[in-house]
């Protein structure tokens, strides 16, 4: 076998001191031992070799624009012998831009490059400005009215703990290895693998698309307030919000649509605006308050409005901490915003965890200091008229605003005030040095938040498209531009935006996404947390300050809060999370991203395997773990599919193939083993596949006895097909064919042999139906793996209706031949066959023998009942069966005495399966017991279903090959119905005792 067949080309290319030349070995008739590999290196020296120093291009999956890309030298041009092989593949080939052909085209300068961000225009800006929403302005004054200053930190710091645990797991797992364009989704598939990563993407990336829509309306509730102070008014109230937060989307959906740098500049814009907003607020909180202001609450610091509001006042529906913490945490929500965009960024290994860590300390500082300033300066309720003072009202003064002058009590009374922290959602802009400021402050911080999740929810989606996990998306997955724009993604997150605009109500779009965005963070410290539980060699995150406890808690925290916050929704996002899981596990999408949960996979098989060395055999936990010798499985599926209907789910199934006709070991295809498992995996086959290279067939099966398995995970049980034209092949097939069984014995196997009257064999059979196309294709496709393509239909593969299983269980095995067919009646296909025992016995002692014998299975709890007692068993056969049977053997006789002389003894002691006259008469009652046994079958079983026969032994050295391979035929001979021959190992694989 030439060995560069199995082999796809292999291209070295290489550089000598800053020379471009390339060298070409592949047409050689043998490597040229003053080859440049050596000196190419300009590392090894005083000896010529391929071996090559380490580099980049080895380890990297892109390319440098006009640079030809360097490979690897293969193990085969490293390690084999030029002479065994006189047309090596190409060691080294032209492949550099200025060798091409001048009729190709090829660019002459490289592609322009997409804009790319640092860490702080990139990461922390972004990720900032989608912190600093809607809430801290609307909302967290409010909050601090309800939940007092104490709890609103504690709301603060809970939220920031979460997110900042959820940023260590993030920065964690994005400086695992090289970051690509996906953010949250890409993180978590390439860490959890695609089942968890595929449905938590598409829950992500709606959250964020309804994230748009919260700080639209949050935006809109600024403008119509404004439009309100002045007597504007388009509709009404609610419908003012709904138009002008339409009209605010579509506008944002421009300045996205425009590209990253657009984007980029407007969030650099609107930081500034924030950080101007901010200093006015702080300035406004020193500034003395005029009588305006007080009459509407704000009197500056004081120590008693700050004592007032340091303790809750819950107030409303929402008025409980939960409710508080379902509103506000939204607002901390924005740490992925960076991370979204990680297609976008220089480094997003430095990038991500710098810029997402700094974002979350500041946003918690400022968060704080905002909570803490507006809590010490405004009163909870105020009237806003200027004539409510002590002095110029009578009667009882409550609240602290009666220390200043203010008389609140009537508004406070009937909880008709307008003004103060629980009432006013614009506090502070009425703390403000400047009121315009803050509302600058209000529209760059919706609007910035607003753009970021409109950017970072088509930018997940679209990776999610492009992974093709789920059908009818991969539609809005196409880019456009330099920066690979996802616009069908943008116009799809716009109509989801505007379906939750139309809500107009800011105060029940949070808590929607709030539970989204919690199962998001939920599955990010899981993926860290699995990753580093797991061990794996390949989780080598350069961020160390993490640990895998704190991300288990965080996550164990976060699905908490879902529950707490509002369950019916926890429950449904969990649900959702479910079905798009089981959908991914029922479609096996065909990646491989090297996932922890691959890495979890194998260390619980490895650690159970080991587990089981500890545990000892018993017969309660026996299980036929069944060796088949199919060969390619396509190629005999009935054998395939007969022994899986009691494996699957149950035991061990390997499926075996050897092959035969000298290639080495190193030359089994993984491509044709791939396809071969592809194949089983596609017929709902639980097996594993295995190859071994033999001189032959009986060589490669002694191999398969001795070395298949794992510790007590190894087969005990060989299947294998009946040799339908064993009188056509040569005597030392026959031999190799039984002395297979005899190895199996030999190595206490128990043995099975299935024998069908079309046979099992249909390579041929498919090879004919496809004549045509496989001569059209037969440069291009092997027929194995052109078979490898199609599932035949089997008898195996229907229901078998109220037919009968028939066993003979006519020798004692240990029960292998009573196990296996109630094996099959558990499965569905064969449920509703009746189980028939067939016993060999004596006229006198019939009902004796068959009372007894049901008595035994009946001790088995087999559930058989059907028992019945062939004393005519024993009888002498027809007289042409017998003439039928010596006919067969007839060719492998041997007369009495050679024409050269040499005695009969001698001839079959250097030819075994050849049969001499006393061997004949040694074995004559066994084989008229087969014939026999032929006979009574015939009668009995000619429509069942299936029928099971205690297979003969014949004794190793004793009984010849062909006598042997004669019994197997003649019991099998000429029956309809599915044959399988049974032997046990003599040992016990049935108990009646419960221990």
């Amino acid at each position: 076998m030439n060995l560069t067949t199995a082999r796809s080309p292999f291209s070295v290319s290489s550089l000598s001191n800053g020379d471009d030349r390339k060298f070409s070995l592949g047409g050689c008739s043998s490597y040229d031992t003053d080859s440049v590999a050596s000196r190419s290196s300009g590392v090894f020296s005083g000896y010529d070799t391929l071996d090559t120093p380490p580099s980049y291009d080895f380890y990297s999956n892109t390319e440098i624009f006009g640079r030809a890309k360097k490979s690897r030298p293969s193990l085969f041009q490293l390690h084999s012998n030029p002479q065994d092989d006189p047309s090596p593949p190409p060691l080294y080939e032209e492949s550099s831009v200025d060798k091409q052909s001048p009729d190709e085209d090829e660019p002459t300068e490289p592609p322009p490059e997409p804009a790319r961000f640092g860490w702080a225009q990139g990461v922390m800006i972004r990720c900032m400005l989608n912190i600093w929403g809607v809430i801290l302005y609307l909302r967290l004054p409010w909050i601090t009215a309800q939940a007092g200053i104490g709890l609103t930190w504690i709301i603060i710091l809970v939220s920031s703990s979460i997110t900042g645990i959820t940023g260590l797991s993030t920065s964690a797992i994005a400086t695992n290895g090289k970051v690509k364009g996906g953010g949250t989704y890409f993180l978590i598939s390439r860490s959890l693998g695609p089942e968890l990563g595929g449905s938590i993407g598409l829950i992500f990336a709606f959250a964020n698309a309804v994230a748009v829509a919260m700080h639209t309306v949050g935006f809109a509730e600024t403008v119509q307030a404004l439009m309100q102070e002045r007597d504007v008014s388009m509709v009404d109230k609610l419908n003012d919000i709904r138009i002008i937060g339409v009209i605010t989307v579509t506008c944002l959906l421009a300045i996205s649509m425009a590209g990253m740098e657009w984007e980029s500049k407007a969030q650099v814009l609107f930081f500034f605006v924030i950080m101007v907003s901010f200093a006015s607020y702080i300035v406004g909180t020193i500034i003395p308050a005029t009588p305006e202001k007080q009459a509407k609450g704000f009197f500056s610091y004081r120590a008693d409005i700050f004592a007032e509001n340091f303790v809750p006042g819950w107030r409303g529906l929402e008025g409980s901490f939960f409710g508080m913490f379902s509103i506000f945490f939204p607002s901390a929500t924005g740490i992925l915003a960076g991370a979204n965009i990680s297609g976008d960024l220089k480094d997003p290994n430095v990038a991500i965890p710098r810029g997402t860590m700094l974002a979350i300390f500041w946003t918690t500082i400022s968060y704080l200091i905002i909570s803490a300033t507006i809590g010490s300066c405004v009163l909870r309720d105020a009237s806003g008229y200027i004539n409510d003072t002590v002095s110029s009202l009578s009667g009882e003064c409550l609240g602290v605003g009666c220390n200043y002058g203010w008389n609140f009590t009537e508004c406070m009374t009937n909880k008709t005030c307008p003004f103060g922290l629980s009432n006013y959602y614009q506090s502070m802009s009425l703390v403000s040095a400047f009121a315009p400021l803050i509302s600058a402050g209000i529209f760059g911080a919706t609007l910035s938040s607003a753009l970021a999740c409109l950017v970072s929810a088509p930018k997940v989606f679209q990776c999610l498209c492009k992974d093709k996990l789920y059908p009818g998306i991969g539609f809005f997955g196409k880019g456009y531009g330099k920066n690979n724009e996802p616009l069908r993604s943008y116009l799809l997150a716009y109509i989801i935006a505007i379906c939750f605009i139309l809500i107009a109500e800011l105060n029940t779009i949070a808590p929607i996404i709030s539970n989204f965005f919690l199962c998001s963070y939920a599955l990010i410290n899981f993926s860290c947390f699995h990753a580093s539980i797991t061990n794996s060699p390949g989780w080598r995150p350069t961020f160390r300050f993490y640990s895998k406890w704190l991300s288990l808690l965080g996550a164990v925290v976060s699905v908490i809060i879902m529950f707490l916050l509002t369950w019916w929704a926890a429950l449904i996002a969990i649900g959702i999370v479910i079905f798009l899981l089981g959908y991914v596990l029922y479609k096996k999408p065909d990646v491989n991203w090297g996932s922890s949960m691959q890495a979890s996979s194998y260390n619980m098989a490895l650690s159970q395997c080991v587990g089981l060395n500890q545990v000892e055999d018993h017969i309660k936990n026996y299980r036929p773990q069944c060796l088949v010798l199919s060969g390619p499985p396509c190629m005999r599926p009935s054998l395939v599919d007969f022994i899986s209907t009691f494996t699957k789910n149950h035991s061990l199934m390997i499926c075996a193939n050897v092959i035969t006709g000298g290639p080495s070991p190193g030359s089994v295809d993984s491509a044709k083993i791939s396809t071969h498992l592809k194949w089983l995996d596609k017929r709902r086959i639980k097996s594993f596949y295995h190859t071994v290279v033999a001189d032959d067939l009986h060589v490669g099966v002694q191999m398969l006895l001795q070395s298949t398995g794992l510790g007590r995970m190894k087969p005990n049980v060989l299947v294998m097909g009946f040799k339908k034209n064993w009188r056509k092949a040569q005597p030392n097939n026959i031999e190799n064919y039984i002395g297979i069984l005899h190895d199996a014995f030999d190595l206490q196997y128990g043995a099975c042999v299935l024998r069908m009257k079309e046979g099992l064999d249909i390579s041929r059979t498919m090879q004919l139906l496809n004549t045509e196309f496989i001569h059209g294709c037969s440069s291009f496709l092997d027929p194995e793996e052109l078979m490898a393509t199609s599932q035949p239909t089997t008898v195996f593969q229907t229901r078998q209706g109220k037919k009968t299983i028939d066993v003979y269980w006519l020798s004692d095995d240990g029960g292998l031949t009573l196990l296996l067919p109630y094996l099959l009646t558990r499965k569905k296909r064969w449920g509703r066959c009746k189980v028939r025992v067939f016993v060999g016995g004596e006229a006198q002692k019939v009902e004796d023998q068959k009372q007894e014998l049901k008595a035994l299975i009946s001790r088995f709890r087999l559930g058989f009942q059907d028992v019945q007692v062939l004393p005519d068993i024993n009888g002498k056969p027809q007289s042409e069966h017998i003439k039928r049977f010596e006919d067969l053997i007839a060719p492998y006789r041997v007369s009495s005495v050679q024409k050269d002389g040499q005695e009969a003894d001698e001839t079959t002691k250097d030819f075994s399966w050849m049969v001499s006259d006393e061997e004949m008469e040694t074995f004559r009652a066994k084989s008229l017991r087969q014939i026999r046994l032929n006979e009574v079958i015939q009668d009995y079983s000619r429509d069942a279903a299936l029928i099971i026969v205690t297979m003969p032994v014949g004794r190793r050295g004793a009984c010849p090959s062909s006598l042997y391979m004669a019994w197997l035929e003649i019991v099998s001979r000429d029956l309809r119905p599915p044959v399988l021959l049974v032997r046990g190992n003599q040992e016990n694989v049935l108990t009646m005792y419960c221990q």
